[in-house]
């Protein structure tokens, strides 16, 4: 008799629950309402298929208890009660799956009017691509991407005014319908909005689409919803919907491929003047000071130094009130008034001499540091060598002091939660990994075992390995 009491307590309690609990669908702000009303008949039907199981259990326990003045009965064959369940379980499987192949014809039917956004995924990271003027694509093969060509651009003049968007941040015009091309550069992803009730996997060598027309001004996180990796949980990007006006002035701001392709390479020359305010505290090589809370620079690679110059121009970094020294450095990047004056200064200080650190710290433990350190390699690399495809920059060669402060302040949210900062807030949450201060300590001392990676390193593989 307790069981049976326990399953209808159970049974009626998850009813209960279901109705009264403060956790549910995200608000709405598509044109999906349909994809709630089916999940509200999967709820139903599933919903009564519970109860009624779990009734019916408790109905058994106590109607055929044990009795020692009863016998049981076997009764292989009852027609009428298989007629009955097979009848109610065609009814409840048509009325679960109906609904979903009905609205999934609708979901991959986009509208003639629909404009049309290329999602690419990657791991950890979302870009898009819009078409120019024409209202075409350019061609595009995943054998073509590099570090200077990240879409795998083909050379095809329909494809000469696509408009290229690199950050995971994508503008839509509000109450327009949009065609969501998808595109895979590595491994399965999903990419999911789930106040648009929109999802779709993203596979490699395949191009799979959806549509939606967003309905609120507002802004809504993308995920990815397929594990795809170590750092599958911060892969995520937002969509900001606008009204058509702000929408045509942001896409008007974007670069379009032509223009990327024919911007100048950084100019070491040009780069050797400006650089001269840098020396003061970072040193005429680019070799550091501790003294003044200049790290080294000397080593960095010039994509990774002109996105942190560019951030810091911008106010993405450096703006928190306990940066200290983050917020000494934003007079110094607003002296650079442009790209080319940040490519020009990246490009000479990747001229510097590459020397070996000291070592300054001796908190930690590199043995313990080094189990700790796999996380890391995923996206830096197995000798800390950086790699361009994962936005993860060099760490062999750095100081450890400077290390450890930024890990300290990615830990802490005083590096990276700025919203425009995307691989500052992936950070933030791999940094979540070293649990505490000890945990910091030896993951640096690992990284100072590691050697200065080499000129000719060119390529190297996701997991680290020369190709």
């Amino acid at each position: 008799m307790a069981i049976a009491v326990a399953v209808i307590l159970l049974a009626m309690g998850s009813v209960l629950f279901f109705f009264f609990s403060p956790w549910y669908l995200t608000p709405l702000a598509s044109n999906w309402g349909a994809i709630d009303d089916t999940i509200q008949i999967t709820l139903w039907v599933t919903g009564a298929v519970f109860l009624a199981v779990n009734l019916f259990l408790a109905h058994v326990i106590i109607r055929y208890r044990f009795s020692r003045r009863r016998r049981s009965q076997y009764d292989p064959e009852n027609k009428s009660l298989e007629l009955w369940l097979t009848g109610l379980t065609t009814l409840g499987i048509a009325g679960l799956l109906a609904p979903g192949l009905l609205v999934w014809g609708s979901f991959v039917s986009p509208p003639d009017d629909a404009h049309e956004v290329e999602v690419v995924g990657q791991q950890w990271h979302w870009s898009f691509r819009f078409p120019g003027e024409d209202g075409r694509f350019g061609s595009v093969h995943n054998r073509f991407m590099d570090e200077h060509n990240p879409f795998g651009m083909v050379d095809d003049p329909a494809g000469q005014d696509d408009i290229l968007i690199s950050t995971p941040h994508l503008v839509l015009p509000v109450d327009r319908p949009v065609k969501m091309v998808l595109r895979s550069k590595d491994v399965l992803h999903n990419v999911k909005v789930a106040n648009f009730r929109a999802k779709m996997d993203m596979v490699p060598g395949q191009t799979s689409f959806f549509w939606f027309t967003p309905t609120e001004v507002g802004e809504y996180e993308i995920v990815c919803a397929q594990l795809c990796g170590i750092a599958h949980f911060a892969m995520r990007g937002r969509i900001e919907v606008v009204d058509q006006e702000d929408f045509d002035a942001w896409l008007t701001e974007q670069p379009s491929y032509a223009e990327l392709a024919a911007l100048a390479p950084g100019d070491p020359e040009e780069g050797e003047a400006r650089y001269t305010s840098c020396a003061a505290c970072h040193g005429p090589e680019g070799q550091g000071n501790q003294d003044l809370n200049a790290p080294k620079l000397a080593g960095l690679d010039a994509w990774y130094l002109e996105r942190q110059l560019a951030l810091f121009r911008s106010g993405a970094r450096g703006t928190h009130e306990d940066d200290i020294y983050g917020i000494q450095m934003r007079p110094f990047a607003t002296m650079l008034p442009d790209r080319q004056a940040i490519a020009d200064v990246s490009a000479y200080i990747g001229t510097l001499p590459d020397r070996p650190v000291q070592a300054s710290l001796d908190e930690g433990d590199p043995e313990r540091g080094a189990r700790r350190y796999r996380t890391c390699a995923n996206c830096h690399g197995q000798q800390g060598q950086g790699i361009r495809a994962t936005n993860g920059p060099r760490l062999a060669g750095l100081s450890d002091w400077y290390l450890e402060r930024q890990l300290q302040n990615f830990r802490k949210g005083v590096r990276g939660r700025h919203r425009e900062d995307a691989y500052g807030n992936q950070m933030i949450e791999m940094a979540q990994v070293l649990v505490d201060d000890q945990a910091v300590s030896d993951v640096v001392a690992y990284i100072m075992t590691l050697p200065l990676p080499r000129v000719e390193m060119a390529a190297v593989s996701s997991d680290g390995v020369e190709e």
